[in-house]
């Protein structure tokens, strides 16, 4: 197998563990905040804060991978669909997440629902992108 677009062990760990780290503390908020599961633990500010510095180190994460994976996944054709989409989810999640903090209190109900929908459609992609290219670096 090529190591074109291989990420070091290091940077794919990084990767990784930022995007799961912001996945579940977005869950676990949505859960609590807009669901009303055990909104006192889930619903909190500290889960809310805990998302935002998640959020930040996924967008590190993020930068990491932009000028080598994404090039070496464009001119291989291999997982445009799970690549590109999770590329367009993360420019959606870091627009509406500027808006929740910073955007009007007129649009802030419908970002909401724009940003947890959007959050779990990375989530699901980013695990079978994830799980789709373990599988096929694993010899047979």
């Amino acid at each position: 197998m090529s190591r074109l677009g291989k990420m070091p062990h290091w940077q794919r760990m990084f990767v990784i563990y930022g995007m799961a780290a912001c996945s579940i503390t977005g869950l676990m908020y949505l859960l609590g905040h807009q669901f009303q599961i055990q909104r006192s633990a889930l619903g909190a500010h500290s889960i809310l804060a805990a998302h935002g510095i998640a959020a930040i180190l996924a967008t590190l994460a993020l930068g990491s991978v932009l000028p080598f994976h994404l090039k070496a996944g464009y001119k291989s054709k291999k997982q445009w669909w799970s690549g590109f989409s999770q590329l367009g989810f993360l420019a959606v999640l870091l627009i509406s997440g500027a808006l929740l903090y910073y955007g009007p209190e007129e649009i802030r109900d419908g970002v909401i629902n724009i940003h947890w929908i959007v959050g779990l459609l990375f989530f699901f992609v980013f695990l079978l992108h994830t799980l789709i290219q373990k599988k096929q670096t694993t010899p047979n």
